[in-house]
């Protein structure tokens, strides 16, 4: 388990880190918060952690991979890239629900998920991003190809993500995706995603693609991006931000016209396996010997939590100033952590 033990690093307060007990037979690859419990991917099912009471895991499907999850509470879906053809479902949190209380009869009876594609459901999803832009919902898909795929939530009577926008054969495979909003009266949107040669922002209107940024020279064997964060510009205007682009163990500001902010850089203590956002206004870094807190803003250093012993660290998902993660030992041993931070004066739940 971490524990704060870096004196050089400016921490006046020691964050709390528990540790659940149950140790999962498979790799725990993702998460997602639903209600305030915890749904659990791993490379051959899916888990819920009930954080209600003594830490009960409730098995809900079985041998299938889930690589990605994201729960929308508003749609009463669960979004996953799933099984050995990563397609990308849509399950129904009605559905989940009544296997947790074994409601056979309304399993039976009740639809669990349908596929997300039109005409043919996607295979192949590498990364997906759920955002929204004033009253609209929007789902933006990364895949394997080499493409981009844009939906949108349509309301009643159809209730399911249409294609609103495509964008095939990329130049460079994109890995990581996001849209942002441009400043400017006409406010459009520009979809940003990451490859191995850099990050990309691709005009939503013409489809123009342009470089926002790539290290000189770019690696040999390319770049491993980790995250794309979006920073709000202020609290009134959430959809207008910045974003911070990150890659290898270095992450370069942007503004919301995807140009470079040069006087001020990122720089992890050391190599970084996953990073994450936290909403106190701050980014993580999971290393292997180490957790490290930053500002988002600035990436000072506001944290070092060393390990015990060097071990691998996923990031899962956050809310509010708690923030939840997994250990990787290895195919038979994974746990699952959370963290709460200090919330900073000021900081919006």
């Amino acid at each position: 388990m971490p524990d704060a033990g870096n004196p050089e690093a400016p921490v006046t307060y020691v964050p709390e880190i528990r540790k659940y007990q149950r140790k999962f037979n498979n790799e725990i690859l993702c998460g997602s918060l639903w209600g305030v419990n915890l749904l659990i991917g791993t490379d051959n099912s899916l888990l819920l952690l009930d954080r209600s009471g003594q830490g009960q895991v409730f098995p809900l499907i079985k041998g299938r991979r889930f690589s990605q999850i994201e729960v929308d509470d508003r749609l009463g879906i669960m979004l996953t890239i799933c099984g050995r053809k990563n397609k990308l479902r849509m399950y129904y949190l009605a559905y989940l629900r009544n296997k947790i209380i074994r409601d056979e009869e309304a399993v039976r009876s009740g639809q669990s998920f349908i596929s997300v594609g039109t005409p043919h459901e996607l295979e192949q999803c590498v990364h997906f991003k759920l955002t929204n832009f004033d009253e609209y919902r929007f789902l933006v898909i990364a895949l394997k190809d080499g493409s981009i795929e844009v939906y949108a939530w349509a309301q009643r009577p159809y209730q399911k993500f249409m294609v609103y926008k495509s964008f095939p054969q990329l130049q460079h495979k994109p890995q990581l995706v996001d849209l942002m909003v441009n400043e400017g009266e006409d406010r459009k949107l520009t979809l940003v995603y990451a490859s191995n040669m850099g990050f990309h922002g691709i005009d939503m209107d013409s489809g123009f693609v342009r470089l926002v940024h790539a290290p000189n020279p770019v690696p040999r064997g390319g770049i491993h991006p980790h995250a794309l964060i979006k920073i709000p510009i202020n609290e009134t205007e959430q959809s207008m931000c910045e974003m911070l682009l990150c890659y290898d163990n270095d992450g370069v500001y942007v503004d919301n016209k995807l140009e470079q902010i040069n006087d001020i850089k990122l720089q992890w203590g050391e190599p970084i396996a996953s990073i994450a956002y936290i909403s106190t206004g701050q980014v993580m870094g999971w290393g292997m010997t180490a957790i490290e807190i930053r500002s988002v803003r600035t990436g000072a250093l506001e944290g070092v939590f060393v390990h015990k012993r060097a071990q691998k660290m996923r990031f899962l998902c956050e809310r509010n100033n708690k923030v939840f993660f997994a250990s990787i030992r290895g195919p038979s041993s994974s746990q699952v952590y959370f963290m709460t931070l200090k919330r900073k004066t000021g900081t919006q739940e």
